[in-house]
């Protein structure tokens, strides 16, 4: 009996650890401590420096190819600029091997990002959406999650990592997260690494339209973010008018106050006088 006495308490100890090591806010402070690991270790390894140094050159092949796309997901992971490593995979791979790097280090990088934060940050960070603008995110990622994150990959105002987490705190599945990267990311990340695989002649053609393009991009992606603030800071429309007098309605009401009927108080009848009859005699 006093062995279960003493174990009881143990076990609830235990239980009572369990929940606070896996409550929302524990595994947001988690998920900082990662993404803070992660922005250091690539500070200090400066990734950058393959631009100007080169990949290894024991390392070469389709070997190679699956490396850089491994290491372009982390990296992308980890706060790198995408531009950065796009131009690297054009000037290490060339076109036609840097292209497929990229594009599966972009959906790796993704992947991984929107898995962090939907597991360990969804479910702190969803309560704390009060904002205008951040319900207005919310709901458009939620609802057309697919044709939201296709627009952002191809005009690619939002940075990647801030995309990749807002998306996961939405409720947008797994599914269209990565097939709307995928195929959103494939023109802005050719021309990258396009401009990458000619950045030695930068007077070719071949360079100036890449370069044209990712200007394109940019100008297309600065309109259609002018676009959506000008439509959040507008008027409401005919549901917020409608939502709005509904919830003024029982205010006029209370101050108008009670009905006149009502407000005269119980009505007292007056006696019955005697019949016509009796009163003619």
């Amino acid at each position: 009996m006093f062995d279960d006495r003493v174990a009881r308490p143990s076990a609830g100890l235990a239980v009572r650890c369990t929940r606070a090591l896996l409550s929302p806010w524990s595994r947001l402070a988690l998920l900082v401590l990662v993404l803070a690991a992660a922005a250091t270790t690539v500070l200090l390894l400066e990734p950058q420096r393959l631009l100007s140094d080169g990949w290894p050159h024991r390392l070469s092949g389709g070997a190679a190819v699956v490396l850089f796309g491994v290491a372009y997901g982390l990296c992308t992971a980890a706060f790198v600029p995408r531009p950065l490593l796009n131009l690297a995979a054009g000037a290490i791979f060339g076109s036609q091997a840097g292209l497929p790097s990229a594009l599966a280090g972009t959906v790796l990088g993704a992947g991984i990002s929107f898995g962090l934060g939907r597991v360990l940050g969804q479910d702190a960070l969803r309560p704390l959406l009060r904002g205008r603008w951040l319900k207005a995110a919310d709901g458009q990622l939620s609802r057309h999650g697919f044709r939201s994150m296709m627009a952002i990959r191809l005009f690619p105002g939002v940075p990647f990592a801030a995309a990749n987490y807002c998306a996961a705190v939405s409720r947008m599945g797994w599914l269209p997260f990565l097939l709307a990267t995928g195929l959103g990311s494939v023109p802005n990340t050719a021309a990258y690494v396009v401009a990458g695989s000619r950045a030695a002649s930068p007077t070719s053609p071949v360079f100036l339209i890449a370069m044209a393009f990712i200007a394109l991009s940019g100008l297309g992606a600065a309109a259609m973010a002018w676009r959506k603030r000008h439509r959040l800071s507008g008027p409401p429309g005919a549901a917020g008018r409608q939502a709005a007098e509904a919830d003024a309605q029982p205010t006029a009401t209370a101050l108008a106050g009670p009905p006149a009927a009502a407000s005269a108080g119980p009505s007292v009848s007056a006696p019955a006088g005697p019949p016509a009859s009796d009163r003619t005699a």
